[in-house]
């Protein structure tokens, strides 16, 4: 049997009408400037969780489903709150970006936080939602 969402968390999925789960993974390219020029240039995958689904898998971290899994319970003790708009805020990679390499990493990282992403609103999905 499903468990019953208040409004407020299913208002906090982000989906409007909490019917479905909604968070996002980017790559972002910063550029630090020393002076009047870029003296560096990093690559930085981040990944915002809405506030609901990271919440509800805090509260089962030990659950068969994350227990092993490294990568989340990371994200859940590392993860800044952000407030209501933005969520739970965790970088899962940053490099300076010095050769194509990185990019590749980069991009490599942003799968890697699809997947965590995906298996979180999984288990929302599987336990929470119709």
């Amino acid at each position: 049997m499903k468990k019953k969402l208040t409004k407020n968390q299913m208002d906090m999925l982000w989906a409007g009408g909490g019917k479905n789960a909604y968070s996002q993974a980017s790559i972002r390219k910063e550029l630090r400037i020393l002076d009047d020029r870029v003296s560096r240039t990093f690559l930085i995958v981040e990944v915002e969780i809405n506030p609901t689904t990271f919440e509800l898998v805090k509260k089962h971290r030990n659950d068969e489903e994350f227990k092993e899994d490294a990568i989340i319970q990371q994200l859940l003790d590392f993860a800044e709150y952000r407030g209501p708009e933005y969520g739970y805020l965790f970088y899962i990679f940053e490099s300076q970006y010095t050769e194509d390499n990185i990019l590749a990493k980069a991009e490599s990282a942003l799968q890697e936080a699809q997947d965590i992403i995906t298996k979180m609103h999984k288990f929302i999905m599987d336990n929470y939602l119709s």
